[in-house]
Order: C-alpha cells, then structure tokens, then sequence
C-alpha cells in the first residue's frame, strides 16, 4: 500500500455555528500532523480552511494553499499559513490540488465544496 504524503482537504472558509465542524477541523489537522501528512488546499487562512492548515503547520508539516490571483486582491480569504501558489482560474487551481495530492478529504461546505469533491 501506498504512503500517503500530501493531502488535500476541502473546506469552507467560514467557521459556522456549529462549533463541531471547528473541532472535527481541528482534529483532523492534528491527525495529519501525527501521521507526518502534509497538506494541500484552497489557501487563505478563515474559517475551516485556516483552522485545520494553522493546526497542520504547528504540527511541523508543510502546508500548500493554492489560490485564484482574484482572491487575494483584497485579501478576502486571508494570509495562507505556509507557501501559496496563485493560479488564474478555479479550474486551475481544481487541477493543481489534483496534481500535487495523493489523496483528499472533504469537510462541510457549501456548493463550491460539492463542485470541487465529484470532479
């Protein structure tokens, strides 16, 4: 079977209400940590997105966040926790999160979370 070292977590980039969602967040960043799993995802830094790459990156492994040039104009998802890569559309950064991951996990979210997890 084969190691899995990079993984890509789908999100969304809001906490929510439900205080659950955070803790599952948090829980799951720890796991990778633990498990030495580097991360890949959407960049920025809100919500569960930031949540469980801040955790990852406390836990000493390389987090990726990959994010559409548009999003950091106005710095609308956050300072992503670790190196970003900007992309042009969201469709390049669907394949560059499929390139650079060996596996994924999808979090709640909303229509955008749905359209990213059944490509």
């Amino acid at each position: 079977m084969r190691k899995l070292k990079k993984i890509c977590v789908f999100c969304r980039a809001n906490l929510g209400k439900n205080t659950v969602f955070v803790n599952a967040a948090h829980n799951l960043g720890e796991v990778l940590g633990k498990r030495k799993i580097d991360l890949v995802h959407g960049g920025g830094s809100l919500g569960l997105m930031g949540c469980v790459s801040i955790v990852v990156a406390l836990q000493g492994r390389r987090v990726l966040g990959i994010i559409p040039s548009a999003f950091t104009v106005k710095n609308l998802v956050g300072k992503t926790c670790g190196k970003e890569i900007k992309v042009a559309t969201m469709y390049e950064r669907q394949l560059k999160n499929m390139e650079l991951s060996d596996a994924f996990i999808a979090l709640t979210g909303g229509f955008g979370l749905q359209k990213n997890s059944f490509r």
